[in-house]
C-alpha cells in the first residue's frame, strides 16, 4: 500500500503543479493582451460592428423578417376563438381570443372591436383572460432572453 500512497500523493501533486501553471499561462497572456496599444482599439471597432440590441423584449417581437409569421398566428387565433365561440365552448374561445390580444400591435383597438362584437358575458371572460395571458407571455419573453444570453 505506500506504493499506491506515495503514487497518489505524485498524481496530486502533478494536477496541482498543471493547475498552477495553466493559471499562470492564462495570467500572463491576458496581462499582456491587456498591455497591447491596439488591444482597446480592436475591442471598440468589433462592439462597434455588432448590430445593436433592441432596447426593449416587445420590440423584438414585432422584427419585420417574423412580422408574417405573427400575423398568419394571430388571425389563426382569432379564428380559432371564433370558432370555438360558435360552437358554444365560451371559455376556449375567450382562451383563443386572449392569445390574439397578447400578440396584436394594437391591443386597445382590438380590445375595443371585441366589446362591440362579442356577447357581454364572453367579454368579460376575455378581459378575466388577459392578465394570466399578458403574465404567461411575459415569463415566455424572459425565458427566450435567458436562452439568447446562454447561447451568446
Amino acid at each position: 500500500m505506500p506504493c499506491a500512497r506515495s503514487l497518489l500523493g505524485l498524481l496530486a501533486a502533478l494536477a496541482a503543479c498543471g493547475a498552477a501553471a495553466f493559471l499562470g499561462y492564462c495570467v500572463y497572456f491576458d496581462w499582456r493582451r491587456r498591455g497591447d496599444p491596439a488591444f482597446k482599439r480592436r475591442l471598440r471597432d468589433k462592439r462597434r460592428a455588432q448590430p445593436p440590441k433592441a432596447a426593449a423584449p416587445g420590440a423584438q417581437l414585432w422584427d419585420p423578417a417574423r412580422n408574417e409569421k405573427l400575423q398568419e398566428l394571430f388571425l389563426q387565433e382569432v379564428r380559432m376563438g371564433e370558432l370555438c365561440l360558435s360552437r358554444g365552448e365560451h371559455s376556449m374561445g375567450a382562451e383563443h381570443l386572449s392569445n390574439a390580444i397578447s400578440m396584436s400591435g394594437q391591443p386597445r383597438e382590438l380590445l375595443k372591436v371585441f366589446k362591440r362584437t362579442l356577447p357581454p358575458k364572453v367579454f368579460e371572460m376575455l378581459l378575466h383572460k388577459i392578465p394570466l395571458i399578458c403574465q404567461q407571455f411575459e415569463a415566455d419573453m424572459n425565458e427566450q432572453e435567458c436562452l439568447e444570453d446562454d447561447t451568446d
